[in-house]
């Protein structure tokens, strides 16, 4: 029964397909590594940028804002990396002008209010 022409044509499909899902498979890893590597380059990156433009002061104080919230220590080193680029900063930021720059891109603190009688 399985020496049929259409059942020949039916199995050869089959393994084409198995075939390309295979090599789909294999391609997506090799994306999945190619944009690793392209987020530690960035990385590497935001780390030499910052690295040249903020003084020790200053990264210290960015560091603990880290341990404290990372996201927002994240939103902060993205806007020093643009500001970098765009040629914005003049000269190294100390840990004054950091403090600053923390302060002014804090969000607003929605916490309670609780007034006695």
């Amino acid at each position: 029964m399985s020496g049929s022409p259409d059942d020949d044509r039916l199995e050869e499909l089959r393994e084409q397909k198995m075939e390309e899902l295979r090599e789909q498979q294999g391609g997506g890893e090799a994306d999945a590594a190619a944009q690793e590597a392209a987020a530690e380059q960035a990385e590497a990156q935001k780390e030499a940028l910052l690295k040249q433009y903020l003084t020790d002061g200053a990264r210290k104080r960015l560091n603990a804002v880290q341990m404290s919230k990372p996201q927002f220590a994240e939103q902060v080193e993205q806007q020093l990396v643009a500001l970098a680029q765009s040629g914005r900063i003049q000269d190294r930021i100390d840990e004054d002008q950091m403090r600053d720059l923390l302060s002014e891109l804090k969000p607003d603190d929605t916490g309670f209010n609780i007034r006695r009688r």
